[in-house]
């Protein structure tokens, strides 16, 4: 290859990984420092740096981030504002999946430069847990009547959710077949299979529906006096988390609490969330791809969750003229269900790199054909800088959730929580026939967003 030759393709070779650029940017490094913030109990510091790092387009993620950050800093009103303006994003996908459900699914095998450039719709777990975070907002700022309207959006958000995919694993198996593509996820050596196939994933029924969403249901139902709805709530979150004591005496003792009217009393559930849902991060590995009678061996990125192992709080305690001890029962876990998500989601991801692995080698080929070592070597750099894996994903939501439920006299209560070797205490007013107390250990901080007003019913 000639010097003109060389100074052409180092130009286009540049050009290439320049333009990449902007759409491969990796949110697992960007979206660090923002979690060290929010870890630190420094809201506004991690918000700042949330807006340093989007201030060229709001997309999804960001709205999701944002709203999250605002609850952390108490800021219901604004918490819940970003979160609408996320939820218009979610419901536009909506309306394409029941309209134009094949513009989303789309080519399974097309060839992309890489999964990020795909527009980012968020995991269906996401999407659940939007409209819950929603419906928790209402509730802080009194406003149960749209906390309704949320939970009646979270059912029918999962039944357009299951249509899709089940529509979707019957286009992936059509396209496997005619792509001759047979790899599957326990091909992949070096890959940490075990972190899919942990039991504590396997058990659920999907991704993305929750206990704690149709928990909340079950409750918001029956403070609205409407124990009709509020029993099919309870009921599916029995389905979703069996042998839990606590979930079937809310369905249980349902009808027995509408009929108490014990006057100066509260009914009270205590949501009690802890750690950081753990991110996607790239992996790269050498997979063998066979092309014209020969095979090369192509770096191909494919995406990993290690599991959350921080300490889960297993009990509150109630202080008071006595020390009450309050168990928290497990009700959801959003490491497991982001892992059954990626799990999930393997065969497509495995179907996407693997044509692309094809054309790569195919292209690879041909540039080494005309341009000799050097082209190839220019040719294998372009390939491996734009080969990572998409690990975009809802990076301040908790790993784990747990509830715990009490009747209690209206009136303001230190609730005493186990967290940094030591027991943190935050103080809650409790107020109205119903009353919801979320807490969030994160990190270094305990943060309970409080009700802004006292509209409770």
């Amino acid at each position: 290859m000639n010097t003109s030759a060389r100074k052409i393709l180092l130009a286009c070779v540049a050009l290439a990984l320049f333009g990449c650029k902007a759409t491969m940017r990796s949110y697992s490094e960007e979206s660090k420092e923002t979690q060290v913030q929010a870890t630190g109990n420094n809201p506004d510091q991690a918000l700042a740096n949330l807006e340093k790092n989007n201030a060229q387009e709001k997309d999804l993620l960001y709205y999701l981030e944002k709203g999250e950050l605002l609850r952390l800093d108490n800021k219901i009103s604004d918490s819940r504002d970003a979160w609408l303006q996320a939820d218009e994003k979610v419901r536009l996908w909506e309306e394409e999946a029941k309209n134009r459900p094949e513009a989303l699914i789309g080519d399974l095998g097309a060839l992309v430069i890489n999964d990020k450039t795909r527009r980012y719709d968020g995991q269906d777990y996401e999407k659940i847990m939007l409209s819950t975070r929603l419906a928790l907002d209402h509730v802080a700022l009194g406003q149960w009547d749209k906390a309704r309207t949320e939970i009646k959006k979270t059912h029918e958000r999962e039944a357009v959710i299951a249509a899709l995919r089940a529509k979707e694993v019957q286009k992936l198996e059509q396209q496997s077949k005619t792509q001759g593509i047979t790899l599957k996820t326990q091909d992949l050596k070096g890959y940490p299979v075990e972190t899919l196939n942990d039991p504590a994933v396997t058990a659920l029924k999907n991704s993305y529906q929750s206990a704690l969403s149709h928990y909340l249901a079950g409750f918001v139902y029956e403070a609205l006096r409407e124990p009709s709805l509020a029993a099919p709530g309870y009921r599916k979150a029995i389905e979703l988390r069996p042998g839990s004591g606590i979930l079937e005496e809310g369905l249980r003792g349902l009808d027995a609490r509408m009929k108490n009217t014990r006057p100066n009393t509260t009914e009270v559930l205590f949501i009690v969330e802890s750690g950081n849902i753990p991110g996607r991060k790239s992996v790269t590995l050498p997979i063998p791809i066979p092309y014209q009678g020969s095979v090369s061996v192509i770096p191909l990125s494919f995406p990993v969750i290690q599991p959350d192992t921080s300490p889960q709080p297993v009990q509150i305690q109630l202080h008071g003229k006595t020390i009450t001890v309050i168990k928290l029962a497990p009700i959801t876990n959003l490491d497991a269900m982001a892992r059954r998500a990626l799990k999930d989601e393997m065969p497509g991801i495995i179907l996407r790199t693997a044509v692309r692995a094809v054309a790569k080698s195919a292209a690879q080929k041909k540039v080494a054909d005309r341009g000799g070592q050097f082209a190839s070597m220019l040719s294998s750099v372009t390939a491996v800088a734009t080969e990572t894996a998409d690990e975009r994903g809802w990076r301040t939501l908790p790993a784990q959730i747990a509830i715990a439920r009490i009747t209690l006299v209206p009136g303001t209560y230190t609730i005493g929580i186990p967290a940094n070797q030591k027991e943190e205490q935050v103080k809650v007013n409790i107020s109205g026939k119903y009353a919801v107390v979320p807490i969030r250990l994160m990190g270094n901080g305990v943060f309970q967003p409080h009700p802004i007003l006292a509209q409770t019913p």
